[in-house]
């Protein structure tokens, strides 16, 4: 069966096992043998440069950093670091890298693409990881994108949230309105629309009909990304899902002030091994693998294979999945369990199609 939504696309987007496990290594970024003469590991300097959620996010500037540094310690490296704190900082902080002697600089997140593109056009021979974005019409060769169509992952979070609910009702919420927030939500009523499908059934999602929906306005746990959670919970949700890094917090303190019982849903991390305050709380998270990606390229640039081919993280690759249920396992029925797990193999196989920027 085919589900479709209508998305606007990324500027030059390019196209794109058991159901719980985590998101691991499978096909991780694939590089061409040969590239740029690369220093020897002991001379090679990496770098990461943060976007405003800093790298204690718990989310995916920290697994991206997590995935920098696993790649510097195998190499015997230190890995340099700068962390912004807002955006005009962006640019600043990887040009702070260039003078430094990087010879891979990694920048985290969308908002980063602009900068990284014109760093990388200046400086030829320094290698970049963008994370999160395709970098445009005018990407360099020495820049390589990581995506994740993480719509997929999503996909199966709406359905099970959909077999979850008692109340009929699911929300969602982002940060900001871009592709790589949207993606998430696009996913995530995709399943939900394919459970009222095969079931009869009239679960409603909140906060997201496919082209509209309700955003923060930023990143940042605030009394806005609060009060943007407390609106759809008290349109009768018993499943929050917040997409945008640490926004999830403020998600989770308007579950707490509402008293009622409500599963949250994390984005880009497991939040149960990243943040046991949500342990009684998150149902599954949306996994991108970014670790295990950011790990791959970072050792690719070191060994001389480094290409700007575009990774994308897909079910079947497993650079996107959803997390184990943990403490949910008991309240969620096993059939409901076992049929996520055949829809993801419906989706590896083609059988049912997941649109998005990326698979547009």
């Amino acid at each position: 069966m085919t589900i479709s939504t209508t998305k606007k696309l990324l500027s030059a987007a390019v196209a794109a096992g058991v159901i719980f496990a985590l998101a691991g290594c499978g096909q991780a970024p694939t590089d061409k043998p040969g590239g740029s003469d690369k220093p020897a590991a002991s001379d090679f300097t990496p770098c990461i440069v943060s976007d405003a959620g800093g790298f204690d996010d718990k989310s995916f500037n920290q697994l991206s950093f997590e995935g920098a540094n696993k790649a510097a310690e195998e190499l015997g490296v230190t890995l340099k670091k700068a962390e912004s704190n807002a955006e005009t900082e962006y640019g600043p902080n990887i040009d702070n890298m260039v003078s430094e002697g990087c010879n891979t600089i990694v920048t985290v997140g969308f908002a980063l693409s602009q900068a990284t593109v014109d760093a990388a056009t200046a400086n030829p021979d320094t290698d970049f990881i963008l994370i999160d974005d395709a970098g445009g019409d005018s990407k360099p060769d020495n820049v390589k994108p990581l995506l994740y169509n993480t719509a997929e992952a999503a996909f199966l979070a709406g359905y099970l949230s959909a077999g979850y609910t008692k109340t009929g009702k699911v929300g969602t919420y982002g940060g900001m309105e871009f592709p790589t927030v949207t993606i998430f939500m696009d996913g995530f009523k995709q399943g939900v629309d394919y459970y009222n499908t095969e079931n009869s059934t009239a679960v409603e999602v909140i906060g997201w009909d496919g082209k509209t929906g309700s955003f923060t306005g930023g990143f940042e746990a605030n009394q806005d990304a609060k009060t943007t959670a407390t609106n759809i919970i008290d349109q009768g949700v018993d499943v929050l899902f917040p997409v945008g890094g640490p926004i999830y917090q403020s998600g989770l303190q308007a579950i707490k002030d509402s008293g009622k019982d409500i599963a949250l849903i994390g984005a880009d991390a497991d939040l149960f091994n990243t943040d046991p305050t949500t342990a009684d709380f998150v149902l599954t998270s949306v996994l991108k693998a970014m670790d295990v990606s950011t790990y791959e390229a970072v050792k690719s640039s070191a060994e001389g294979k480094f290409s700007g081919e575009p990774y994308i993280g897909t079910l079947e690759n497993e650079g996107v999945g959803i997390a184990p249920l943990h403490n949910f396992e008991s309240k969620v029925d096993a059939e409901l369990v076992k049929k996520v797990d055949t829809i993801k193999a419906d989706i590896i196989s083609g059988k049912i199609k997941v649109t998005s920027y990326l698979s547009e």
